[in-house]
């Protein structure tokens, strides 16, 4: 079944383990906390979310690929394939909706491998270091991408 007005939440490798996952970097919420979260916020807009978690590199360009005739939008927590992964990035090109790169840390503030992202030059913006808050943030901001005015 396709989903109206569907805004695609995808999420990289381990972050099935937030909330348990060095919190003292990415928060104690739970990737299902921050699901129900969205799912609020979306729904008064008449947009859907459809969040994804996985930690193989080809399902999620599966999902990505999916967004294509599905989604309105994508936000994406590539997670560690945001520096690894050509495939994730070839995938992003592909989609003419907005897409919006999330990071619960900022990787600029941490080791120097994270500071390169395969997915930003493909994002129409960017959000990182706000913790959870950021996928809210990141929903603001597709919301206005998509309803302008």
């Amino acid at each position: 079944m396709t989903l109206m007005r569907a805004i695609h939440v995808l999420n990289g490798p381990n972050l099935n383990l937030l909330g348990q996952r060095e919190p003292e970097i990415y928060g104690s919420d739970t990737l299902e906390d921050i699901a129900q979260r969205l799912a609020e916020r979306a729904a008064p807009t008449g947009c859907e979310i459809l969040l994804r978690q996985t930690n193989y590199e080809g399902e999620l360009v599966e999902f990505i690929q999916t967004a294509r005739t599905d989604a309105v939008g994508v936000i994406i927590n590539p997670a560690a394939y945001t520096h690894t992964s050509v495939a994730v990035h070839d995938s992003l090109r592909t989609l003419t909706v907005p897409i919006i790169e999330l990071h619960l840390s900022n990787p600029h503030a941490r080791e120097a491998f994270r500071h390169h992202s395969y997915v930003s030059p493909v994002a129409t913006g960017i959000i990182a270091g706000f913790g959870a808050n950021g996928y809210e943030l990141a929903l603001d901001a597709m919301l206005a991408i998509i309803n302008p005015g």
